[in-house]
């Protein structure tokens, strides 16, 4: 089915302080603490600086980078990625309804190439990492005039705990012009989306040689302009596979840090996440609106892992998080996942230049207009694919979300009381909390391996969260408590 592009726009903008390329520190560095499953922890030493309700933990930290993520990062490659965006270019149009079958024009010859590059990637994975065209056939519908075969280029790299659990990344391949059923004049995309699908091989690139113990797809999408058909053809074949999606970005319009006012914001991209989520229950909205929950949905939680991986000196960025789906007038490649029910977020530019974006190409009193390579920052692109990639391998190399996360309200009380599912691949736990009215968590409190802990703060003054610890120290996304009785 067809998407409508809905709400966005970089309003409600949530910022937290962090010194880029100052020594941050791993949340919770107290040694674990052994515990029978379903023991309870009571925490109550120490109290919070500078945040009201005061309460129990240390101040909450980012997760510093290690020496192979440090690695990874360094090895992000600009000028792979110019070359990448100027081949994607060279095919004049890659508009949906283009020719699928011209070696050298249309969205069939970017297709190929971006197939075989894949594939180079794969050949150094050692069997790990595979690729397929993913393709079906999209009758007409809302910007489809007939029949039109759609295929997503897709390589995925297996995990090696052997679960299902799996995280996306994606950036679409499909180009417009001004006219979205203009399938004829040139229209190079080279901002959009070339920028998100150059980030997204780069990665596939470096990756293909490591072995993180999740699996990792990465896919170059058809059919956004049209509606989001690849994409969400790639959602329904993931949920059809059984296959555990915990985390998804897709990357739309990454590759300009300068607007057509003429400002630039280089060290800056948004991060697009929804809070009422899009795939909800008459039930789950019930007890949303019952604790206040808006703030506190996947894509946020996802958000805030983001912002705390990612905005360091290995990535030089800033993460903008926008508490929205998506722009106004717009929506992009997460959507789907979204009505899914997986938590999934979108990366973009600073400042959109709408003077060149989805311009025909054409020189009007002395200016170019057109969404031209010439309009990228190459640095900033790789900047942006280095922010995915510290949250994709903070993810995969970390223990899986954690499940079951209860706050038991049975009882009036001034403290609370949370349980939890235990995890194989989980070595300890973290309870996090803020004060509702705070963007990201203030404090950690490490409570070990049980699936309980009691923490001296009430639940109804502050917002909690649970996150599992690894034995190599790599955390999860936070998930908050839903009520029980």
């Amino acid at each position: 089915m067809p998407r409508t592009r809905t709400t966005g726009d970089d309003a409600g903008t949530s910022r937290r302080g962090v010194l880029l390329g100052g020594a941050a520190l791993l949340a919770g560095t107290a040694a674990a603490t052994s515990l029978p499953a379903g023991a309870a922890v009571a925490v109550t030493a120490g109290h919070g600086e500078d945040a009201w309700p005061a309460g129990p933990g240390r101040p909450y930290r980012p997760q510093a980078p290690d020496a192979d993520l440090r690695a990874l990062l360094r090895r992000v490659d600009e000028r792979r990625i110019e070359a990448t965006v100027r081949k994607l270019a060279s095919f004049g149009t890659r508009h949906t309804l283009s020719a699928q079958d011209d070696p050298r024009r249309g969205i069939g010859a970017a297709r190929d190439w971006i197939l075989a590059q894949m594939q180079r990637y794969a050949a150094a994975s050692g069997g790990r990492m595979t690729v397929e065209l993913q393709s079906y056939v999209q009758e007409p519908a809302s910007r489809i005039p007939v029949a039109t075969r759609i295929t997503n280029v897709v390589a995925t790299l297996r995990g090696s705990e052997g679960s299902a659990r799996t995280y996306v990344v994606s950036g679409h391949y499909d180009s417009r012009a001004t006219d979205v059923m203009d399938a004829e004049s040139d229209a190079p995309g080279a901002d959009d989306d070339a920028s998100g699908v150059a980030a997204v091989m780069e990665l596939a690139r470096l990756m293909a040689r490591t072995r993180p113990a999740a699996t990792i797809v990465f896919a170059a999408v058809a059919g956004e302009e049209q509606g989001l058909y690849g994409a969400n053809h790639l959602a329904e074949q993931l949920a059809a596979s059984g296959a555990d999606v915990q985390g998804m970005f897709t990357n739309d319009i990454i590759g300009a840090s300068r607007a057509d006012d003429g400002e630039r914001d280089p060290r800056s991209v948004r991060l697009f996440a929804e809070g009422v989520p899009t795939a909800e229950t008459p039930e789950q909205a019930a007890v949303r609106r019952s604790v206040g929950g808006e703030n506190d949905s996947p894509p946020r939680q996802l958000a805030r892992f983001v912002t705390s991986v990612a905005e360091n000196g290995a990535t030089g960025m800033q993460v903008r998080t926008i508490y929205r789906r998506d722009r106004y007038l717009r929506g992009g490649d997460h959507i789907p996942f979204l009505e899914q029910g997986w938590a999934a977020a979108r990366f973009t530019e600073p400042h959109e230049d709408f003077a060149h974006q989805h311009q025909d190409v054409r020189v009007e009193d002395g200016v170019q207009y057109g969404d031209l390579p010439r309009f990228c920052d190459w640095g900033y692109i790789a900047r942006v694919a280095r922010v995915n990639g510290a949250a994709l391998w903070s993810l995969a190399q970390g223990p899986g979300t954690p499940e079951g996360v209860q706050v038991l309200t049975a009882e009036l009380t001034n403290d609370t009381e949370l349980v939890w599912e235990v995890a194989d691949d989980a070595a300890a736990y973290e309870v996090l909390w803020r004060p509702t009215d705070a963007p990201d968590w203030t404090h950690v409190v490490r409570v070990g391996r049980s699936g309980r802990a009691r923490i001296d703060l009430s639940k109804d003054n502050a917002s909690f969260g649970v996150r599992a610890v690894g034995r190599n120290g790599y955390r999860s996304p936070a998930v908050a408590p839903v009520p029980a009785r």
